[in-house]
This record gives structure tokens, sequence and C-alpha cells, in this order.
């Protein structure tokens, strides 16, 4: 696949914006060029405040890898608990976020609730779990951001736990879990597909996943119409022609083309958001596509075939939560992808909550999802919900 190509006048004002990002967070942990850096090393720290009581917290910058296998910078949070590590260091859960939007100020280290944004925080640091919280590539930093492409979400989230061990105080060990919701349930399935090659020096111990975007082609056909669906499906295609390359304007009616646009550079961060969006949505609402099955014509076919997960390593355990009112990652589908877990040998432990919708899935499951994250760094044997 043919990826977007940046002009060079477009490369200097990204390593510019890039210049600017580093410059604004004032506190310098270190100067280390990405190009030279190891994946996962800091780049730069900068402490936050309003982190739960007990604890301490940082925003950084730490390097990655981009899709083309380019060093890129990524943007995150750290929360570090008080107290003495236990013998081997302090277990690490990595937050995968749901989406927040695709412009880079739509990062959630730079959002103003962004301790609350983290599901299960405070149980996590009471607990003594490092919490590592990536933005993800483009969110934070000024790349374009790979908007449900799994590779590039399970790299930053990867190398978030590796930029955590590497600040002292952390005092982190090498195991870990990941948690993530929608989006970041993507992002936390393909943490697991890519830790043993990508990663060989970290331990995951579990992925948590709450109505994880598995299915995309089902996920984009379904939904599209609805307010939810449409606002995934123009964010999709924005990104992905940014990215991939990907010939957006043989599927967008020319006239839609504004409103994507404004919906590219909106954030989702509260309640507000969403109805501000809305209205920019609206006049999507009778239809923005030129064709009639998108998803059924490439490079769109592939590409969404690329950013589906498969079964995870039969040797990693799983936990899925779902609510039964979820209109937009659909119970039947998150039903679909149990099930190809299960004929692979996983261990799956799913939860149900009934009259649950997507947007608050990850706060209800959250207190659950720490708990089964709990036993796995306990070494307690995974349960499975694999045959009921």
């Amino acid at each position: 696949m043919t990826h977007y190509i940046l002009g060079e006048t477009r490369r200097r004002s990204m390593l510019g914006a890039l210049a600017a990002v580093l410059g604004a967070l004032g506190s310098i942990a270190t100067a280390v060029s990405p190009a030279a850096a190891q994946n996962g090393a800091l780049i730069q720290t900068q402490p936050l405040y309003g982190a739960p009581d007990g604890a301490a917290a940082y925003r950084i910058l730490y390097r990655s890898t981009g899709l083309s296998g380019e060093p890129i910078v990524v943007s995150g949070m750290v929360v570090i608990p008080q107290g003495d590590p236990p013998p081997g260091g302090r277990p690490i859960v990595a937050w995968a976020h749901p989406t927040t939007g695709v412009a880079p100020r739509c990062a959630p280290s730079l959002a103003r609730v962004r301790f609350q944004m983290i599901q299960g925080l405070r149980d996590m640091v009471e607990r003594g779990y490092v919490v590592t919280a990536t933005d993800y590539p483009g969110l934070g930093t000024p790349q374009t951001h790979p908007y449900l492409v799994g590779d590039s979400e399970g790299r930053a989230v990867l190398d978030s736990v590796r930029a955590a061990r590497a600040l002292p105080d952390a005092q982190a060990g090498s195991r870990f879990a990941v948690w993530g919701h929608s989006q970041g349930g993507q992002a936390a399935l393909y943490t697991g597909l890519l830790a043993k090659g990508y990663a060989p020096d970290l331990q995951l111990v579990g992925v948590a996943a709450a109505a994880p975007a598995t299915e995309l082609s089902t996920l984009m056909r379904d939904d599209l119409g609805t307010s939810g669906g449409n606002n995934l499906t123009a964010m999709t295609l924005w990104s992905w022609a940014r990215v991939y390359g990907a010939p957006i304007n043989n599927v967008v009616e020319p006239a839609a083309m504004p409103a994507v646009n404004r919906l590219a550079g909106e954030c989702i961060e509260s309640i507000f958001d969403l109805f501000e969006r809305r209205r920019t949505e609206k006049s999507l609402e009778h239809g923005f596509l030129s064709v009639k099955n998108f998803a059924g014509g490439e490079p769109w076919r592939s590409l969404l075939a690329r950013n589906t997960p498969g079964a995870l390593p039969p040797n990693i355990p799983v936990f899925l939560a779902q609510g039964d009112a979820d209109k937009l990652v659909r119970p039947e589908v998150t039903a679909d992808y149990m099930r190809r877990l299960c004929r692979d040998g996983s261990s799956v432990r799913m939860v149900v909550l009934p009259g649950v919708g997507h947007g608050v899935l990850g706060r209800d499951s959250a207190s659950a999802a720490v708990a089964w994250i709990a036993d796995r760094f306990a070494g307690i044997a995974a349960p499975s919900d694999c045959g009921q």
C-alpha cells in the first residue's frame, strides 16, 4: 500500500511544530534525538498537577515507530503511586483511551480533565500500579493521527510502558497489563498481538478491552447513518486519506468535505463536545458518501481488514466487557470476537453489563477490569467463560 508522502515544505512545518511542542513542555528530562534513541526512550518530561492523592504524574514525550518504520515522537502521561515498590518493581497498567478526535490538540494529556479520562485510575494507583496513558501518534504531536490503525496504536502503547520504566521515580518492573475502551480496546488487542515480537523485553500478563473496535467493516456498515457512526466513518476516511494516501474524494461527496474537515478539527473531551460535534455532523445525516458501500471497494476493504484484530496468542488471558445497550459497538460483534478467541485456545472472561451504552462502558466496567488485572499480577489462573 502506498503511504502518504510528505512534501519538503510540510516536513519542515512538522519539524517546526514538533520543536514548539518540545519547547512548551518546559521541564527537560533528557535531550535525546528521536532518530538516535531506542523505542520507548524518554525525550522530555513535565510534572503534572491534579493526580490522585498520593501519586505523582508526568506528561512525557517518548520515541516510537511510525507506520513506515520511521522514528516518531509520541506524547502521553505516567502516574506513579507513592510507597516502596515490591520486589521486581511496580507492575504497570497501560491505559488505551477511546476516541478523542484526530487533531493534535485532542490529546488526553492536554485535556482539562486528563486524569478523569483514565478509567479506573484511582483504583489502580491505590493498588500500587504505575499507570501509563499514551496519546497515540498525532495526538499531542504534529503528525497525522492514524485513527483506528492497530499497529500504530499497539506500538505506542508498548513504547509508553518502556518510557514509564525509564522514569527513575517509577521503579517499575517489566510486567504489565493493558486496559482500553472502544478505540482503546482495539489498541489493547493490537498490543497483545504485537507484544512478543515488538517488545520482548516486556512481560504482558493480560489484555482487558471494553467494547473494542474489532470487525471494522461491520462497524462502518452497521453504524453508518447514526451520529456516532457518521463521526467514526468521517474521521477514519479523513485520517486514512492522509496516512495511507487512500482516495477520500472517490467515496465522499464534494459538498460533504467541509463538514468532514470540521469534524477532523474537533475534539471529544466531555459531553459538551459531543453536542458540538452533533451540530457539525448534522449536515451528514442524510448521506455523505458517494458510493453505497465504500467498505467493499479498494483500497478501503484491504485497509479495514488490515486493522481488524485477529485472535491473540492463547497464552495471553483476555477480559472483555460489553454493554448490552451499546448502539455503536454492537454486542453481537464483541461476542463473535470472543468466540474467535475461544476457538484459538484463549482464556476469556466476558462481562456483559445490562442497560449500559457505549459512552459509559469504560467507566462502568473499570472496577471489574482492574480486579481481573490484579489477579493476573498476583499469578492467579485466569478464569474463562469459553463454552458457557
